[in-house]
């Protein structure tokens, strides 16, 4: 296979939902020419209260997935799916991946905070630890609070972006922190930024609020220059659209997100996952050996 036929492949975009229609919106303007397959398992959403072990298993099912559509790079953008088993899913697939977590660190080291940050997530998220060992690695007198916010995903993911009750929500989560000083909040989670005015309600609109989304975009276009990947057809890009579940919902929320149209979502049973088990990644020993190596790695740092 030339450089030329690798480079028409697609990229592999996945989330748990819907969230990561916000940086497949990044990638798209970023790069007009690229052709883009996402996958959304909207039948296990929301990732936050699930274990380590139940979110890896849903995740290298998915990977596996768009794994099968020839894709040249992975797009890793569930912060959650992140946490979980990002050690994993590189030590197991030769394609190349680009983790949303890495690109929310390097957003945060730009902003040269002095003071504190401020980083929100799911439960499973700011739980894995992974946040504060990388921050506090990098920036060791910085003042970290790592806040939980297990309703965002769920709210937003039925279409609530300014309802009342999610209003609420953010103010129950943030409340807390409005006396604070506060150089700069993450936004750790992809689903989040869809509520970022309500956050600026709470917060006031001088704390800057960080979104990964568009660094994730530029260092997706840096990486596939450096290697002569960049698809240099001059046709419009083909995007597609897989689920786990409720193809119909996911494209009509989805408007919030993607300012493209999408014309159709295809349904991907997980039956249809799970009957490819046998041919997955791994089988399900090697993956609980390498879990509880992580984990127990983790417990050592």
């Amino acid at each position: 296979m030339t450089q030329s036929d690798i480079s028409q492949k697609k990229i592999g975009i996945f989330d748990s939902g819907l969230g990561g229609l916000n940086v497949m919106q990044a990638i798209s303007t970023c790069l007009p020419h690229e052709n883009i397959t996402y996958f959304g398992d909207t039948a296990h959403l929301p990732y936050g209260n699930k274990s380590i072990e139940l979110i890896t298993t849903y995740v290298l099912e998915s990977i596996d997935f768009l794994l099968s559509q020839d894709i040249k790079l992975l797009i890793i953008a569930c912060h959650t799916a992140c946490a979980a088993c990002l050690e994993i899913i590189r030590s197991i697939i030769n394609v190349p991946i680009i983790a949303i977590i890495e690109q929310a660190i390097e957003e945060i080291m730009e902003t040269k905070p002095n003071e504190s940050i401020v980083v929100l997530g799911t439960r499973a998220t700011i739980a894995s630890g992974t946040y504060q060992k990388q921050l506090y690695t990098k920036l060791p007198d910085v003042s970290l609070s790592c806040i939980a916010c297990p309703l965002f995903v769920p709210l937003i993911e039925e279409g609530y972006f300014d309802h009342p009750i999610i209003q609420l929500a953010v103010t129950e989560y943030l409340s807390p922190l409005t006396e604070e000083s506060i150089d700069a909040i993450l936004l750790g989670c992809t689903h989040y930024p869809l509520i970022q005015s309500l956050i600026r309600q709470c917060m006031g609109n001088k704390i800057p609020l960080l979104d990964p989304a568009s660094r994730c975009a530029q260092t997706t276009r840096q990486f596939l220059s450096k290697l002569d990947l960049l698809n240099q057809q001059t046709d419009p890009a083909k995007y597609q659209f897989f689920v786990s579940q409720d193809p119909e919902r996911f494209s009509t929320l989805s408007k919030r997100f993607f300012h493209h149209p999408i014309e159709k979502t295809s349904p991907l049973i997980m039956t249809q996952v799970h009957k490819k088990r046998e041919k997955n990644l791994i089988s399900l020993l090697e993956l609980k050996n390498k879990l509880n190596l992580s984990i127990a790695k983790r417990g050592h740092r």
